[in-house]
């Protein structure tokens, strides 16, 4: 038992350091319109103890109704192009609609494809992307503070 103790307190703590305080709070509404999970698993470790997005105040909600802003991950596939059109009208105004990943961009390597309509812009309009094939969950994160910064200065906000 000892051992095991003495383990944990010499084990360092790992934790994202953000310089910036930003007040306020974002309620994101995350929507999967057609993607390989790649970017899912990224939005899932923002919530883990090292980059703990909860203490900057930015929440993931279960409906578009009580969203501050629409996350969207993935080409959107030609199932998906009409929930994503209703969680958009769902979302309360202003809406902000933000894509994750290159698939979300332009349809990635699915862009071609019978089952995908294309990138997210060609369904809803889309005001800011975050770049990568999936970006880390760092990236995303430092964008969505900058986004926070963004809304907090009330300037408007553009790809």
């Amino acid at each position: 038992m000892f051992k095991l103790l003495s383990k944990i307190f010499k084990t360092p703590k790992k934790t994202i350091l953000v310089e910036k305080k930003i007040s306020g709070s974002l309620s994101i509404r995350q929507v999967d319109a057609g993607s390989d999970n790649a970017c899912e698993q990224e939005l899932v470790a923002l919530s883990n103890p090292i980059y703990d997005i909860e203490r900057f105040g930015i929440h993931f909600v279960a409906s578009p109704r009580h969203a501050d802003l629409l996350l969207v991950t993935g080409p959107v596939t030609r199932n998906m192009e009409g929930p994503l059109k209703k969680a958009y009208e769902a979302t309360p105004n202003p809406k902000i609609v933000v894509t994750v990943g290159d698939d979300a961009l332009d349809g990635g390597i699915y862009k071609d494809s019978y089952a995908v309509v294309g990138g997210v812009s060609k369904v809803i309009p889309v005001n800011y992307h975050i770049p990568g094939n999936p970006p880390s969950a760092k990236i995303i994160l430092s964008h969505l503070l900058k986004i926070m910064e963004i809304i907090k200065n009330n300037k408007e906000i553009r790809i």
